[in-house]
């Protein structure tokens, strides 16, 4: 039988992620648009476009640390 206890640190982590995963997927459509559009009219913006649309995916990092550290006080 599972407690109370470690069955609310696991949802608790479990939300950390995926709230970190939808801020991240909801940031990079922003900003994926916006490069598609700035590359449509100046092709050497593809770089920069490349980097900013990846940037996002460290918030899903920071979400996996913070599901790590509530883990880790169970």
């Amino acid at each position: 039988m599972v407690d109370l206890g470690s069955s609310i640190v696991a949802l608790s982590a479990g939300i950390a992620i995926a709230g970190a995963a939808l801020a991240a997927a909801w940031a990079e459509k922003e900003i994926g648009t916006a490069a598609i559009g700035a590359m449509a009219e100046k092709e050497e913006t593809f770089g920069k476009g490349l980097i900013l649309t990846v940037i996002p995916e460290t918030i899903v990092i920071f979400g996996l640390i913070v599901a790590i550290l509530i883990i880790g006080k169970m």
